[in-house]
């Protein structure tokens, strides 16, 4: 077995690490026994050689391994519809300081019947992030995982906090505050569910990874996923360009494009969704739910809503998707779904208050 310097020292000289290899350092970094500079080393080389796709599975099992997790089942729900649970987001980096668009759409997916357990982080460029939406409104971000099976079981929608559920990466923080740039932890904390759902709605900020996340997922034992990026570099799906869409389903990956006018949304501009504050975030996430925002943002959730519809196998298309997400919204469910959430989970006058 290779030591921690040699495998620092073949990623120097870019020379890609075998499985074996990651799992050691791996599990030197987040059991704690490596020093700053070390995990500095091992990030900052393995981003310069470029990660491979067997490196990141490597480093994603390791992950998981170290994780605590949360247990989800087919019987967590009588509902048909439940038992093919998703996840909603994207790697963040695209620092156009949209509103909550992933957390919003979660919430529409949740109120039609499906069932997402949302993992997320503060946001470390944007306005707000998704546990910001949800700590703001009452959510404990600290409650350990038989709650949050419980939450997922009456709500049709939970909160996974990051760094609650993957204990071990206080041990990368430090070093990745010191490299101020992207690692691979940046593509591989958005595919860590602490739930291990196999269904996921994943957005890239960068074409490079439209294709090889759906590949990655696929070889950690994903059934659905589709990857989404927009023209405009958003990771999301937007109403205003051409979105590029790489999908995982029955084995077999593909790719396509969709546009708003495609799925009969309005085309718009990238204003529309932009917000300055956290309070700007917040109140755009719940005008949305109860339709009362503008038109660009209810269609922009509508359209990734879609997305969640298709990998949870509630619609055949995003025309489908779009169309039973706006119902959803239109009709009263999405808001419904959040006050019930509120009611449950947190304190409801602060929703009153935005309201």
């Amino acid at each position: 077995m290779m030591t921690v310097p040699d495998i620092i020292k073949k990623l120097q000289h870019r020379v890609d690490l075998t499985c074996d290899e990651v799992g050691h350092i791996m599990t030197d970094i987040l059991s704690g026994d490596t020093d700053e500079q070390t995990v500095v080393d091992f990030l900052s080389n393995l981003t310069k050689k470029g990660e491979t796709d067997s490196e990141l599975v490597c480093m994603l099992e390791k992950m998981q391994e170290f994780a605590l997790r949360v247990e989800i089942d087919d019987n967590i729900s009588s509902s048909p519809s439940l038992a093919t649970a998703i996840d909603m987001c994207g790697t963040g980096g695209d620092r156009l300081e949209t509103f909550n668009i992933s957390t919003t759409a979660s919430f529409v997916v949740a109120a039609a019947g499906g069932l997402v357990a949302k993992h997320g982080n503060r946001s470390s460029l944007g306005v707000s992030g998704s546990s910001d939406i949800f700590e703001y409104f009452g959510y404990d971000l600290n409650q350990e995982p038989d709650k949050i099976t419980t939450i997922l079981r009456e709500n049709n929608i939970c909160f996974m906090f990051a760094q609650k559920f993957h204990p071990a990466m206080r041990h990368v923080s430090a070093a990745r505050r010191q490299i101020r740039t992207r690692t691979a932890f940046n593509i591989l904390g958005p595919l860590s569910n602490p739930a291990r759902v196999a269904n996921q709605l994943v957005g890239v900020s960068n074409m490079k990874y439209l294709t090889r996340l759906p590949a990655i997922l696929k070889r950690s034992g994903s059934k659905n996923i589709i990857s989404v990026c927009s023209n405009n570099g958003m990771d999301e799906l937007s109403t205003s360009g051409t979105n590029h869409v790489c999908i995982l389903k029955d084995g077999d990956i593909t790719t396509a494009t969709i546009s708003p006018q495609d799925v009969g949304l309005h085309k718009s501009v990238l204003a529309d969704i932009q917000v300055k504050t956290r309070e700007d975030a917040i109140r755009s996430f719940v005008d949305v739910l109860n339709d009362t925002a503008n038109q660009a943002m209810v269609e922009t959730v509508a359209l990734n809503a879609a997305g969640g519809f298709m990998v949870a196998g509630m619609a055949d298309s995003f025309d489908d998707g779009t169309s039973l997400a706006l119902d959803t919204i239109k009709s009263g469910r999405a808001f419904k779904c959040l006050e019930r959430f509120v009611k449950n989970t947190g304190d409801v006058s602060k929703l009153e208050d935005v309201v």
